[in-house]
């Protein structure tokens, strides 16, 4: 039978219950187990999709074009388990097929309640992960406990364990243990009361991962676990870390979780393999080079909102032993300071993904900094459509060149809304979503980086370049490196006489992982690398020219 894994959190929010999950899923897989991970989210909506950034962080998207949480990207980065839409459940989306089975005339005759059907809908979702072949599934139970909207997930993974029996369940909670520097002490007593509400509800947890700022004491140690009822081995220090994310599963193996784990499921696990992680650590940690490269976006104030992308950029750091300095940027800024102030330094320049009229001047302003200067580019998303209007403008000579996402009327429409989309009314999951193929020319940049004439990417837009203007650019030197395979969508262009100046109308940062960076991340920090090589030996140079000052 497959084992199934509670994860919840208490205290407070943002403890990292992602990256515990996808820690914990790494550290089974890496022991010969086959891993499956899922969250629920307890808010309405349907799917994060139209969720602004500030709210909610990046919305993840899937192969199958899900709109999911960010802590996907979590999963997707730190193990080999595969994603679908089974594996990210709202509230909304649950009352939404309880009421499409209502509606469809599924419960004729009975009330429809929380409790059982809610509930049940709630189990269905988590059993669709089970099944042949599949040793362990890992559920993120998202917000903490106490939160009302939460309450029908803990109901239902309470009701679980009583379905399938106990020793095939085990309930972690993550949990805060506060530093109060008046006092001089670390705080037990918001886990005690975090761990009571789980009781209450009729939960005990196994398992107690205690995330603090500074080493738990043996003696808080003890307490925690007498308080809460559970073993003294079973409450877990997490304490935080001074690099990366990435060592993470290492501070769980060092307590020893994934054999508390191992144990309590009766799970048939092999010695834990972990070398290569650790050799990743090495590199992080000690890296060779270090380069600089300038973000610029409009949410940049919102870490979240940009996750992949940075996490995309360690990648490929981490391929080139070079440590990524990210200069975030907002693109405000360049249209007050310019970007000659604001970008004068960096190796390289990313836009990232985006919507809407703020902002957008100063990404365009960054592009013709990036194109005029040298400075390796690479556009995602609205990074390419930037890249389009700012070459329309500058080099083709159509000055009032735009979307028409932002000037419906404008005289020359170089990006515009994809034909697909024009019948369309409703904004949630209705864009360009998930996995295509794109046909890669030979030769080119993008060639040479992935090594590969077809390849797949995912996808969220509404908007794509203007093919009736592809014949004007294309005689001003811009290239078009990547189509559909039928040739009617742009997918990626770039400048070859430009050190490199690369943009996809894709997502790539989606499919990076620390251990396998993507291809274009890679082609880009190697770009930027050899700018700052020849900044330095042109600085050189200049220094043996100069004479030397008078004293």
């Amino acid at each position: 039978m497959t084992k199934h894994i509670f994860v919840t959190g208490g205290v407070v929010s943002s403890l990292g219950k992602g990256l515990t999950c996808a820690s914990i899923g790494m550290l089974l897989e890496r022991r010969g187990l086959n891993v499956r991970l899922q969250k629920f989210d307890p808010y309405i909506n349907v799917d994060p999709g139209t969720m602004s950034p500030y709210q909610h962080g990046e919305v993840y998207v899937l192969d199958d074009g899900a709109e999911t949480d960010l802590d996907l990207g979590h999963y997707e980065r730190f193990t080999k388990a595969p994603l679908s839409r089974d594996c990210n459940y709202t509230t909304g989306r649950i009352y939404q097929k309880v009421i499409e089975k209502e509606r469809h005339g599924d419960y004729l005759g009975r009330t429809v309640q929380v409790i059982p059907h809610v509930t049940d809908e709630i189990k269905a979702a988590v059993r669709s992960l089970a099944g042949e072949g599949v040793d362990v599934v890992i559920t993120e139970i998202g917000g903490t406990v106490g939160d009302i909207e939460g309450l029908p997930f803990l109901e239902a993974i309470r009701q679980f364990a009583l379905d399938i029996g106990k020793q095939n369940c085990l309930y972690i909670h993550l949990t805060l243990i506060p530093y109060l520097k008046a006092a001089g002490e670390a705080k037990t007593k918001p886990t005690q009361h975090s761990v009571g509400r789980l009781r209450e509800i009729g939960i005990q947890p196994d398992i107690l991962i205690c995330r603090t700022e500074r080493e738990l004491a043996k003696e808080e140690a003890e307490k925690i676990a007498l308080f809460c009822n559970v073993e003294k081995r079973a409450v877990i220090e997490e304490r935080d870390k001074e690099f990366s994310i990435y060592e993470v599963p290492v501070s769980l193996v060092n307590n020893r979780l994934d054999e508390l784990i191992v144990e309590k499921l009766n799970l048939r696990a092999k010695p834990l393999e972990i070398a290569d992680w650790m050799q990743l650590l090495q590199r992080i940690k000690n890296p060779a080079y270090e380069v600089t490269v300038g973000v610029v976006g409009k949410y940049i104030k919102h870490h979240d909102a940009y996750k992949s992308i940075y996490e995309a950029l360690d990648h490929a750091g981490i391929a080139h032993n070079t440590r990524v300095i990210v200069r975030k940027v907002e693109a405000e800024e360049i249209e007050r300071e310019g970007a000659e102030k604001v970008l004068g330094g960096i190796n390289g320049l990313l836009i990232p993904g985006g919507f809407g009229e703020r902002g957008i001047n100063g990404k365009i302003e960054a592009v013709r900094y990036a194109r005029e200067r040298g400075v390796p580019f690479f556009g995602i998303c609205l990074g390419l459509q930037c890249a389009v209007i700012e070459f329309a403008r500058n080099v083709v000579k159509l000055t009032d060149a735009h979307t028409t996402e932002i000037d419906s009327n404008c005289r020359h429409p170089v990006v515009c809304l994809l034909d697909e989309q024009f019948s369309i009314t409703h904004k949630g999951g209705t864009m360009r979503l998930g996995s295509y193929p794109c046909q890669i020319l030979p030769g080119s940049k993008a060639h040479e980086a992935y090594g590969s004439l077809l390849v797949y990417e995912r996808h969220r837009h509404r908007y794509e370049f203007n093919n009736q203007y592809r014949q004007q650019f294309e005689a001003n030197g811009l290239v078009v490196s990547g189509t559909s395979p039928d040739g009617k969508l742009v997918e990626i262009i770039e400048l070859p006489n430009h050190p490199w100046f690369v943009a996809v109308q894709c997502h790539p940062e989606f499919k990076s992982q620390p251990t396998n960076a993507h291809p274009l991340f890679r082609g880009f920090i190697a770009a930027a690398l050899a700018k700052k090589n020849r900044d330095g030996r042109q600085a050189e140079l200049r220094s043996r020219r100069e004479p030397s000052a008078q004293v």
